[in-house]
């Protein structure tokens, strides 16, 4: 009984210890770092990036809310601008061995050339342990980081929560205006939206 007694214990310190770790990450806080393999092969840190605006874009190929903006063209041209502005754009797939989405690196490499992306880097994050800590819900779901290395928005990639392309231009579009507000300096009007799309293939 005391043996059982003491693990009960230790599994609800570890069950409060995730609650914790998952209610740390909230916008206008630091930004929780991680290292994943990337599609070139090479570890990326988000340290990495210091004194830059980072992308965190959640992504899987079968999605039909991921195709609606890739199928468009509204995530590459997204990318372009960005990274063009200087933004490191990591698109992060968490999909898990086996599950929708699930790609290794050179399956990544091929499907950011098939469909034209250009993010900085195609992050994989088989065992799902970024997702997770960044409490990732669906694909897209999007997180801007500011300069200073705290999180200014988390949500959706715009306002409209279906998969046909043609909603795209009357949507608002919530992540530009973050990147682009984040880019002038100034604080973002609207930093948490309820992002939508395919649950993230944990």
């Amino acid at each position: 009984m005391p043996s059982f007694v003491r693990q009960l214990s230790l599994s609800l310190a570890a069950a409060l210890l995730a609650v914790n770790a998952q209610a740390a990450v909230k916008v206008g806080e630091p930004a929780p770092n991680f290292s994943l393999p990337g599609s070139d092969g090479k570890t990326h840190a988000l340290a990495d990036y210091p004194g830059k605006t980072v992308v965190l874009e959640w992504t899987n190929d079968g999605c039909p809310f991921v195709k609606k903006h890739y199928g468009s063209g509204n995530m590459q041209s997204l990318q372009k601008s960005y990274t063009g502005q200087g933004v490191i754009w990591l698109s992060v797939i968490s999909s898990a061995p086996g599950k929708q989405g699930h790609v290794d690196a050179a399956g990544a490499r091929a499907l950011s050339q098939s469909r034209g992306a250009s993010p900085t880097q195609v992050l994989l994050d088989d065992q799902g342990t970024v997702g997770r800590l960044y409490q990732a819900k669906t694909t897209p779901h999007l997180y801007v980081i500011d300069p200073s290395g705290k999180l200014a928005y988390a949500g959706g990639i715009d306002s409209i929560a279906s998969a046909d392309p043609e909603d795209i231009p009357a949507a608002t579009p919530y992540l530009k205006n973050a990147l682009d507000e984040v880019l002038a300096g100034k604080p973002v009007t609207v930093a948490v939206t309820k992002p939508y799309g395919c649950s993230v293939k944990y």
